[in-house]
């Protein structure tokens, strides 16, 4: 807890343990803290949930009630896109409707004219940042080795190339005589993309972003039970 008062040690963990739920999956939660005896009325047990309300009990002396609404404020995703080929453009196209920070990294002779994206990089050279990355190369012929270094040696929670598994091994090979770190570069998923049999740019552009939902939502939803 940076500042403020919540009220109490006997509040503090459990809205900790609330605050760190929320910051893992993206949702809110009321956390509603009681002593023993009005828990007892209700017939929910510490640590129990009904209607969307956590309960947790109140040890303290006060023997008070308190409900607390904890929001996760969290920054936007970050999808950085290397390359100005027509699949780039469509990505960046199409994350900003899905609430994406997009960074759109090439060099200003190749960038799609009115491309529409938060941050333009010139070249393949990309800035740290805290917020969760994901990182596509779609260079597509200008530029492929510089910006799969670039994009290999940036932290993301996914890295994938717009190419064949054989394009993406021979540049591999290649990065690796150059001194790139090998286990870095094996990180980076090629080709791009679900395997939707996409053909358009657009299409292509949908198959990557259904991918990256996948990883970014991973764990998020819980799996309904078995009937």
């Amino acid at each position: 807890i940076a500042g403020g008062w919540i009220g109490g040690g006997c509040a503090r963990g459990a809205v900790l343990k609330a605050a760190r739920e929320a910051l893992a999956d993206g949702e809110s939660r009321l956390v509603s803290v009681q002593p023993e005896n009005l828990l007892a009325e209700l017939g929910v047990q510490p640590g129990a949930a009904r209607d969307g309300v956590r309960y947790a009990t109140n040890m303290c002396p006060s023997q008070g009630t308190m409900d607390i609404f904890v929001e996760a404020v969290l920054p936007r995703p970050s999808l950085v896109v290397l390359g100005g080929s027509p699949i780039a453009a469509a990505l960046c196209a199409l994350a900003r409707p899905l609430g994406y920070h997009v960074t759109l990294a090439c060099p200003p002779a190749d960038r799609p004219a009115g491309v529409d994206v938060d941050t333009l990089v010139d070249g393949f050279e990309l800035a740290a940042s805290n917020a969760r990355r994901f990182v596509v190369v779609s260079t597509q012929g200008k530029g492929d080795e510089a910006a799969l270094a670039a994009a290999s040696a940036c932290p993301a929670a996914y890295h994938a190339f717009v190419g064949s598994r054989r394009k993406m091994a021979a540049l591999r090979v290649k990065l690796i005589a150059r001194g790139a770190d090998k286990t870095a570069l094996e990180r980076v998923k090629a080709p791009a993309g679900l395997d939707l049999g996409a053909i358009t740019p657009e299409e292509i552009a949908l198959s990557i972003l259904a991918e990256i939902t996948l990883e970014r939502r991973r764990g998020q939803r819980e799996t309904p039970p078995a009937d």
